[in-house]
């Protein structure tokens, strides 16, 4: 029951996470680093490529929206295959506080990482330490969303999945619960 439950709610949320990326929505607040965290922390237990299926929501969603420079992807696509194991890490001591840890190192991590790769391998900045810099302060606003969307989405993916975990493997302990608030 638990592994069924796991699989529903990964292919929920992995359609939520793909759709999310095609509304209007701020730079870099989407769910796709929370779902690789989610995926890190759940369903990379048992199956290791479910590292992997954050990486190919990405592809199925890029090729829709539209590729860009193959360097640049490479590092995108690898921060967020980090995000699946910071989950993995998660997983090992799994509370609030360390989704929370989690959802902030994987989003510092795409940070410097991203943003290294494009000051590294675009045009954009000259290849000093004062553009590498500048790279990093420009990106600033969205690192604020990305941090923000991995919290929020990271709230929502595990705390959806706790809920459904104790509505589906302890419905008696959960029903007396909330009968006990409607009486009140």
């Amino acid at each position: 029951m638990k592994d069924r439950l796991i699989f529903c709610l990964l292919l929920l949320l992995a359609i939520v996470s793909i759709g999310v990326r095609f509304l209007p929505h701020f730079p870099n607040f989407t769910p796709i680093g929370a779902f690789a965290l989610f995926a890190g922390a759940y369903f990379s237990r048992k199956y290791k490529w479910g590292l992997g299926l954050p990486l190919l929501l990405m592809l199925v969603s890029d090729f829709f929206i539209g590729f860009y420079d193959w360097k640049l992807m490479a590092v995108v696509y690898a921060s967020f295959a980090i995000y699946g194991i910071i989950g993995m890490l998660v997983a090992k001591r799994q509370n609030a506080g360390t989704v929370v840890l989690g959802s902030f190192a994987g989003a510092v991590f795409f940070y410097l990482a991203t943003n290294f790769a494009v000051w590294a391998f675009s045009p954009w900045y000259e290849k000093t330490f004062e553009g590498l810099i500048l790279s990093y302060a420009l990106a600033l606003p969205f690192f604020r969303f990305t941090l923000l969307g991995d919290l929020v989405f990271s709230g929502i993916f595990f705390g959806v999945y706790e809920f459904a975990r104790q509505l589906v493997l302890r419905p008696s302990s959960f029903q007396q619960s909330v009968f006990m608030i409607k009486k009140k």
